[in-house]
């Protein structure tokens, strides 16, 4: 079906567009929108969560680099709880591909919804695996994603954010216990709203470290 796709619009300029973070209990969503450029190929492309992360790293490289366009966008935590965790996604969507500094005339998103573009958009399910712009795009916005948590596990290394990224695992669950929720965490998420109830407000005060 992709590639069925991609031959009915194969005069057409077309960007991938995926999204990063809509699970955890901390930190934006980041999503990104990438325009490949066919005469620069690069080899490797896959869905990022089956990749290293040091070949996360080297890919992100070279997409940047080799790319007629990309643009890496995010919905903050309080539109995330404002709007909910959907439709902050697809406004972080929108950003990506509105970003761009080339027009797009097709997206192909990942997954099974599409945002509201100005162009025609195609939802495309495991879409990471399939279409390498979407590939692309997964890798800019995990990688931009991952180094947002391990910098703000340096302000509060109290959540352990370089080990889970905001992922709500045994250990973040507990440390949200013990300290409460930080600035950074979606009061819309069930566990953090617990915490919340529990301390009654925020707790947790960024560390402020001595050059």
């Amino acid at each position: 079906m992709v590639f069925d796709l991609f031959a009915d619009v194969a005069a057409d300029l077309t960007c991938g567009v995926d999204e990063v973070g809509r699970g955890p209990l901390a930190g934006p969503v980041v999503t990104a929108a990438v325009i490949l450029d066919p005469s620069r190929p690069i080899k490797g492309l896959a869905d990022s969560k089956k990749l290293t992360a040091l070949r996360r790293e080297a890919l992100y490289e070279e997409i940047v680099e080799r790319s007629l366009a990309f643009c890496i966008a995010e919905a903050s935590v309080a539109e995330i709880d404002s709007l909910n965790i959907l439709h902050a996604t697809m406004l972080a969507m929108q950003r990506a591909v509105n970003g761009l500094s080339r027009v797009p005339t097709l997206a192909l998103i990942d997954g099974n919804r599409c945002p509201v573009l100005p162009m025609r958009a195609e939802a495309v399910i495991k879409g990471d695996d399939k279409v390498p712009a979407i590939s692309a795009a997964s890798i800019l916005a995990k990688v931009t994603r991952d180094r947002q948590l391990t910098a703000l596990h340096e302000e509060f290394p109290q959540y352990g954010f370089d080990e889970h990224v905001g992922y709500g695992t045994p250990r973040h669950l507990e440390a949200l216990r013990a300290h409460g929720p930080s600035p950074h965490h979606r009061q819309s998420f069930a566990p953090v709203r617990e915490a919340f109830e529990i301390f009654g407000t925020l707790t947790v005060s960024r560390v402020v470290r001595s050059s």
